[in-house]
């Protein structure tokens, strides 16, 4: 049995969701969401001065037939080509291209948002969804949420982290997996959540791993779960399962139950 059902799983890593892919949710709804504006040139009215390709600081513009041409992708919608263009041939139009997705899946219910590329206001993204999945939380009555949130310690990251119970990081051991370990704990602690640590492929280097154990002790950071490499991580993901699914009495699901177990009881 399950240690946790109806659970309400949130995918906070908007510029690279991938739990969909996983749990392929049913979508009950699909929200818009207006990440910004860039600009837009109206060629009917543009005279070509190229005011707005000299000025414009992301290059986002280039003179093509004597007519401004505007990328979408490195527009930063500052809107200084708007203001200065002579003749008005620029207008600032919402950027619309980005989704937020409501819906349930074989454990509960879910909630992810899917950044377009280029669009930005991440942390704007993740608050959003985490208000609405919040609300269909209690309206669900779902016991646990759990936050599937992006690496690094950016907005993305803050905005995910703000207001929870508690914090699982996730690492490998490598040099650079144990020093984004070190900032991610340092951060962690400045919200004073209580913190997780889960080592993940910990047979490819056991040096490092261990490294990584003797800092957490140092630091009463509980290292909950030593996963050991194994192909069955893999088999399970092609079939689109959990390893839980896939393998439920295998050495791995009884491993994470036993770090579920910890974290949340």
């Amino acid at each position: 049995m399950s240690l946790v059902s109806n659970v309400m799983a949130v995918d906070c890593d908007v510029d690279a969701s991938n739990l969909y892919l996983l749990f392929h949710p049913f979508h009950d709804k699909e929200l818009v969401f207006v990440s910004g504006k860039h600009a837009k040139v109206d060629n009917e009215v543009c005279i070509g001065c190229g005011r707005c390709e000299e000025l414009c600081r992301f290059d986002a513009i280039e003179m093509t037939q004597g007519k401004a041409v505007i990328d979408e992708i490195s527009c930063d919608g500052c809107a200084l080509c708007y203001r200065i263009c002579p003749v008005d041939a620029i207008t600032m139009i919402p950027v619309d291209k980005s989704r937020m997705y409501i819906g349930t899946f074989r454990h509960g219910n879910m909630v992810y948002g899917r950044l377009a590329p280029g669009e930005e206001n991440s942390g704007k993204m993740v608050n959003q969804i985490r208000e609405i999945s919040k609300n269909i939380a209690k309206e669900k009555l779902c016991p646990v949420t759990i936050l599937d949130g992006p690496p690094g310690i950016g907005c993305p990251v803050l905005s995910t982290i703000t207001g929870v119970d508690k914090v699982v990081i996730v690492t490998e051991p490598t040099l650079s997996g144990f020093s984004d370990l070190k900032r991610a704990v340092e951060l962690v602690r400045q919200y004073s959540l209580p913190t997780y640590v889960i080592i993940n492929k910990c047979t490819l280097n056991q040096t490092v791993a261990r490294q990584v154990e003797d800092w957490c002790a140092e630091k009463n950071v509980p290292v909950v779960a030593l996963l050991p490499f194994s192909p069955e991580m893999v088999e399970a993901l092609v079939e689109g399962k959990t390893i839980v699914e896939y393998r439920p009495q295998s050495d791995m699901t009884n491993l994470l139950k036993k770090a579920l177990s910890e974290i949340l009881f």
